[in-house]
């Protein structure tokens, strides 16, 4: 899509494009992406030469994948100025909290010249003929939309432009738009809003456009407060639980006590449909669903529920079983070279892709149509899958998006819309589908359990060889990513082989010059329900290999810091790890029993360094938390990231901000423990996530700046680096590589708390730790 930057004046901002007036009754606008002028030509677009790649990723990567899947319907996707002076825009992606509603009304706004209170951007319902330009994910959103959403509001500006040219009798040299104003120089003026009928056309035309230098960035680049904000601290803000669906009425599930169980047979049905509020009471293919006037009455009727189960797909297991079940499945590391080596096997348990939202869903289906909202971040395989399980032909059943409260990766899936679906059907009445806490820790999407192995040669000042084999319990790529490898699989340059071992590759790489370097996925049991949680391989991987790189470091007498800086494979890396040890005042004296660690992590376009000190003494490990683990504190963290061209400063800092609790997590407390078929875990009263009393006191976020014209992934980038660097504190500060995370998860003495009465027929059937 772009050419070289020595081929261009100034990069992709002085590109010219091709775009759509669209003929509509007010001025709507679409990119088309295809450039217009000599930068199209094939010899203008082939690259220069290079040295050969190290890694797949360097020639592609996932969000290239993701890009290039999204591009050949980015012309689908509109710009409109209506004459009430605003813009609108449907965004075909889910706004769960990571601010993208925010930076497309940024893009929108420079492009256009139009106050940012003025842009409004909605969320579109499913839309088939996107095909996969309606996935979000991967951190991909502002790299795919970034310029097809900029052409679209410069085709925008061109033609208000054009038509205030006539309007006022001047050419259009001689206007300026501002503010949504347009101004000649003689001191005529007229608003875009104005503007807006006469700008329309009667039949779509193609024109071409350039889009604004980045020198004359007014809004993009610039920190901007969230356009939400105020409507979420205020309650205004409407997520599914809040829409006012006509005869939607609460409803929840009795799910089974082991993961994927199925009902056997339910001996008081009829009692409990005639308990207080309960409209209906059905066996659906998930447990048994509960429909009532109240949320709480729903509750008191699932716990009334006496319910024969059927063993799930996991029964029996526990975090020991499949654990040596992975080890069964591990891909050997090779033979052992005659030179030093360092190598290290670790471990990471099943974690909770619970997000702060319960899951939920709205469904009203009737015998030949269906309609659904939900956070959906895949809302067109939503819909494929809930028509297939419905009967009816997938143009009949609509999808509504709605804002989510949170999903890093959960609301990929789709499983309470389905669910939802199922059972307005059976009963014939719309329903308010909502998951108990309890629902989604033990029946829902897990980050799936796993073991890396690694081996490091070295001789002398030299790393000669790193090799990395990763095994994991299957990660469930159905929601609709899998589409896009099977799409463009043949076209990568990774051979034959599945889902999985693509989306590891295209997301894997090797930042540091350790000689010839090979990092492979194996995986195994199916039986569990997984995710794509929040950098889905990253963390892990990223946490093993810079524990083996304190170990490289340690082996060769080097510095930590010093031996990652000398060996990373580029300035722009080594730039980002040279800001946190600066920052963070890398080697200073530190009390016996806490210490430093740094780390790197590099992904999707972007680079990023974590620096974190830790506190392991035992006045801090021992501390007494009312209702909480306590273990080990991180009292300061400093990360630095240079994710390109930055759209909104301030949002990037959140999302780092957030991925640093993340990686303190999965680190150090937050794990699902397995046992006999199901987990322990419930809510987050015993799911230990970062709270106030772990989260570092001193905590700095450093946005690098960066000549590039372009946005990298930033969403996901937080967390490795963290979850890495908080690991190789740990083992400086108590002299052993820790080698199972998170850090606390052998340790923790779990005792499931009181029940609230009535006590239920079995110890996990998904609500004894309701309160």
């Amino acid at each position: 899509m772009t050419a070289p930057h020595d081929e261009l004046d100034e990069g992709i901002g002085r590109r010219r494009f091709f775009g759509y007036v669209l003929a509509a009754p007010t001025l709507v606008t679409a990119a088309g992406l295809v450039p217009a002028g000599p930068a199209a030509s094939p010899s203008a677009a082939e690259p220069p030469a290079r040295l050969p790649a190290q890694d797949l990723t360097e020639l592609i990567d996932l969000n290239d994948l993701m890009t290039a899947a999204a591009l050949p319907t980015s012309g689908l996707i509109s710009v409109e100025v209506r004459p009430d002076g605003t813009v609108s825009f449907a965004l075909p992606r889910a706004e769960v909290g990571q601010g993208i509603t925010t930076s497309t009304a940024m893009l929108i706004a420079e492009e256009l010249a139009v106050p940012l209170d003025r842009v409004r951007i909605t969320l579109a319902d499913a839309r088939p003929e996107l095909i996969f330009n309606q996935l979000t994910g991967g951190s991909n959103t502002t790299i795919a939309t970034y310029t097809p959403i900029r052409v679209a509001a410069a085709i925008a500006r061109q033609r208000l432009l054009e038509t205030a040219a006539a309007e006022l009798g001047s050419p259009v040299a001689g206007l300026t738009l501002k503010d949504g104003v347009i101004s000649d120089r003689s001191g005529g003026s007229v608003g875009i809003g104005a503007l807006a009928d006469k700008a329309a056309v009667a039949r779509t035309r193609q024109v071409s456009v350039e889009l604004a230098p980045r020198q004359s960035f007014t809004v993009i680049g610039r920190p901007h407060n969230r356009i939400d904000a105020l409507d979420a601290v205020t309650g205004r803000k409407k997520f599914t639980m809040d829409l006012d669906v006509p005869g939607a009425q609460p409803t929840m599930l009795c799910r089974p006590p082991t993961i994927n169980g199925k009902v056997g047979s339910v001996a008081n049905l009829a009692e409990v449909r005639a308990m207080p509020g309960v409209t209906d009471a059905v066996v659906v293919s998930t447990g048994v669903a509960v429909r009532a006037a109240t949320f709480g009455q729903c509750i008191d009727a699932v716990r009334a529920l006496r319910v024969t189960w059927k063993p799930g797909t996991a029964a029996g297991k526990s975090d020991e079983s499949v654990l040596g079940e992975l080890r069964a499945a591990e891909l050997p590391l090779g033979l052992r070279p005659p030179t030093p080596v360092v190598e290290g096997a670790f471990t990471f348990y099943f974690r909770s892709n619970s997000a702060l939202e319960p899951n939920c869903a709205i469904a009203d289906v009737r015998p030949d149509r269906a309609e659904i909202w939900s956070a959906l971040k895949s809302p067109i395989v939503a819909q494929q899958a809930v028509a297939v399980r419905l009967g009816l032909p997938p143009g009949k059943v609509t999808v509504h998006v709605t804002e989510g409260g949170g999903s890093f990766g959960r609301k990929l899936f789709f499983d309470a819309a389905l669910e939802a679906a199922e059972v307005s059907q059976k009963i014939g009445k719309p329903v308010k589908l909502m998951w108990h806490r309890a629902d989604d820790s033990r029946q829902g999407r897990t980050h799936p359990m796993a073991t890396s192995r690694v081996r490091a040669a070295y001789l002398g000042g030299t790393v000669l060889s790193y090799k990395q084999r990763h095994t994991s319990v299957a990660t469930d790529l159905g929601h609709g990513l899998g589409e896009i490898i099977t799409a463009l699989a043949a076209r990568l340059p990774v051979g034959d082989i599945g889902f999985s071992q693509t989306f590891f590759h295209l997301s894997q790489s090797m930042p540091y010059e350790f000689g010839a370097s090979s990092h492979l996925l194996s995986e195994t049991d199916k039986d569990f329900n997984t995710g794509s949680m929040r950098n889905v391989y990253s963390p892990d991987v990223a946490c093993a290999r810079e524990l083996i790189t304190d170990q490289l470091a340690a082996r060769m007498g080097k510095d930590p810091y010093r031996f990652r800086h000398d060996f990373l494979r580029d300035a722009r890396s080594r730039a980002a790890l040279a800001a946190v040890a600066e920052a963070g005042g890398w080697g200073r004296s530190m009390p016996a029993g806490t210490a430093q660690g740094i780390a790197f992590h590099s992904e999707y376009k972007s680079v990023s360094a974590a620096l974190v000190e830790i506190d392991c003494r035992p006045e801090t490990v021992n501390r007494p938390i009312r209702d909480g683990v306590a273990g080990p504190r991180v009292t300061k963290a400093v990360f630095a990231v240079d994710v390109g061209l930055a759209v909104n400063p301030r949002g990037l800092e959140a999302q780092m901000m957030g991925g640093i609790m993340d990686g303190i997590a999965l680190a150090l407390t937050s794990s699902l423990h397995l046992r006999d078929g199901y987990f322990l875990e419930a809510s987050w009263d015993n799911y230990f996530y970062t709270r106030q009393w772990n989260t570092p006191p001193e905590l700095r976020i450093i946005v690098l700046p960066s000549t590039s014209d372009e946005p990298g992934g930033a969403g996901e980038l937080g967390v490795a680096a963290s979850m890495a660097a908080v690991a190789c504190a740990y083992g400086r500060a108590t002299g052993t590589m820790p080698t199972s995370f998170p850090i606390n998860h052998g340790t923790l003495s779990f005792t499931p708390k009181p029940t609230v009465p009535p006590v239920p027929p079995s110890p996990a059937d998904g609500l004894d730790h309701a309160r």
